[in-house]
């Protein structure tokens, strides 16, 4: 059982990383998508440097919850890490994505977060999304990886990650998550939109502010919240 859900959390991490691609979200061999199987504490990731054109699920990275490789001989992805660090800390995501989309990248650049300017964002995030602290040098030290998640967890301490499935790192580049791969690359198409339209709207009136919170919480519930009714 454990073999053929390993198989397809493959075959669905290696279509979201495509997907990416055909998103337009990355370029070179820029960017990453994830998945998880809880019950079993593994992880499987795009490997490291490889071009798009040449993944297949087989050559998908399986690693455990401590970053060991479970099976294979390619490296995975330089940022396991970070992602690992968010499947533990974010207990009920399955799919996490990483990449420098032109857009969100620009605002994770200009260290500022995406401020909630209208009802196309409230539809999809519960608020503006957040910018971490820039990395110290001696996180860097430390162990990078590893410290960028702990730095979008602490960003969160006060910021309900269901809500909000995206971050942006500091002069680095945007995360999401979902509940799994393909709603993970999805948040990452609506985060870049969002910040598209963002950064057009303070071009034209820079002085603009969050919307008001009863139009904000009115968006957002009536698609996400427990009295939703957008849709069939």
């Amino acid at each position: 059982m454990v073999i053929e859900k390993l198989q397809k959390l493959k075959e669905d991490v290696c279509k979201a990383n495509i997907d990416l691609v055909k998103s337009k979200l990355v370029f070179q061999t820029f960017g990453n998508v994830s998945g998880i199987l809880r019950e079993n504490g593994i992880v499987v990731i795009k490997p490291s440097g490889i071009d798009y054109n040449k993944l297949s699920p087989e050559n998908m990275v399986p690693v455990d919850l401590d970053g060991n490789i479970l099976e294979g001989s390619l490296k995975p992805s330089s940022d396991t890490k970070t992602h690992i660090e968010l499947y533990k800390a974010f207990k009920d995501i399955g799919g996490i994505v990483h990449t420098h989309s032109r857009y969100a990248t620009a605002w994770a650049q200009a260290k500022l977060p995406i401020l909630c300017l209208g009802t196309t964002h409230a539809d999809y995030f519960f608020g503006e999304v957040p910018c971490t602290e820039v990395i110290s040098n001696k996180q860097i030290k430390k162990d990078y990886e590893k410290e960028t998640g702990k730095l979008i967890i602490n960003t969160f301490k006060n910021i309900n990650y269901r809500h909000i499935k995206a971050v942006l790192v500091a002069c680095h580049g945007p995360f999401t998550w979902g509940k799994d791969p393909e709603e993970s690359v999805h948040v990452s198409i609506l985060l870049e939109e969002i910040a598209r339209m963002n950064y057009m709207s303070i071009l034209l009136n820079p002085s603009l502010k969050n919307i008001d919170n009863e139009l904000l919480k009115k968006h957002y519930l009536r698609k996400h919240g427990d009295h939703s009714y957008y849709g069939q």
